[in-house]
């Protein structure tokens, strides 16, 4: 069953719901799904509705054209148009731990996701016999100060050359430019521990473990400019107590982790996510 998703966001106002249900209906289309929210505060409308093309009268090319010029305008409406039928191309960025990439390509395989994974980029050769294993394309790209840019304008014009829609972060472990921010905007996904701020650098387990803590975090965003501060997609905790060892602690972040991370990336693929300023409305 071929459908259209609609996702948008303008200023609250009358007529919204009403004016775009009605375009769809009186064109003959079914709406399968609907869900809308208002900000009262930012005083913004949310909606995500989604209908089957099969007795449609608007072509589908001519869709984004029609509702952009009947009620975009009319309502200061920001919009985004998906088809089920156009899968999304997705990227995975890895270093070398493995936990997320694992449990991303079993689901892939096992079908559970609408998405195509072209290709996995590195920057370490560790992980490229999982790659193997899976069949998929694995590009290792070595990164250091001097090489930075050089090395992310050859990951660009490999992304652009897989028609890549959007990138998973799955641990990879540098810190992504502007650039590539730029051109995917609320289109890369990271995942990481919720230890920050309180315990930074590279061993925040031991650091928590010593501390005491209670409750291990994961959380899983868009990325932006400002180092793991974009808008939240994810999150989920899970409980420890003083039995629990430094391996403990790092096998439970890494369980938290991978699930939060596909739980995220699922909201992607289904396009359920809307991201307004630095926060997100997700649809169920």
């Amino acid at each position: 069953m071929s459908t259209a998703k609609l996702l948008l966001h303008c200023p609250d106002t009358p007529g919204i719901l009403a004016d775009v249900t009605n375009f769809i209906t009186v064109n003959k289309g079914n709406i399968i799904y609907l869900d809308q929210y208002v900000d009262h505060v930012e005083n913004i409308f949310f909606m995500r509705i989604e209908w089957e093309l099969k007795d449609f009268f608007i072509p589908k090319e001519k869709i984004h054209e029609y509702i952009d010029t009947l009620y975009a305008q009319k309502y200061n409406m920001s919009f985004r148009l998906y088809f089920s039928d156009d899968k999304p191309r997705m990227a995975i960025f890895v270093s070398k731990m493995s936990h997320c990439l694992f449990d991303m390509l079993a689901r892939y395989t096992a079908g559970e996701w609408n998405v195509e994974i072209p290709l996995i980029i590195s920057n370490h050769k560790d992980l490229e016999p999982v790659a193997e294993r899976f069949s998929i394309p694995f590009y290792h790209f070595p990164i250091t100060k001097e090489t930075k840019e050089e090395q992310e304008q050859k990951e660009l014009a490999l992304l652009t050359e897989y028609k890549v829609n959007f990138i998973v972060l799955a641990r990879y472990m540098q810190v992504v430019s502007e650039q590539m921010i730029n051109e995917y905007p609320n289109r890369i996904i990271n995942i990481h521990h919720s230890f920050l701020p309180a315990f930074m650098g590279a061993k925040p387990y031991h650091a928590a473990f010593e501390r005491g803590v209670k409750i291990i975090g994961a959380t899983s965003h868009y990325v932006t400019t400002e180092l793991d501060a974009g808008p939240i997609i994810e999150q989920d905790v899970v409980r420890i107590t003083h039995k629990d060892t430094i391996s403990d602690l790092v096998n439970k972040g890494k369980d938290l982790e991978k699930i939060v991370l596909s739980r995220a990336v699922q909201k992607h693929i289904e396009r359920k996510i809307l991201a307004y300023k630095n926060k997100t409305v997700i649809f169920n």
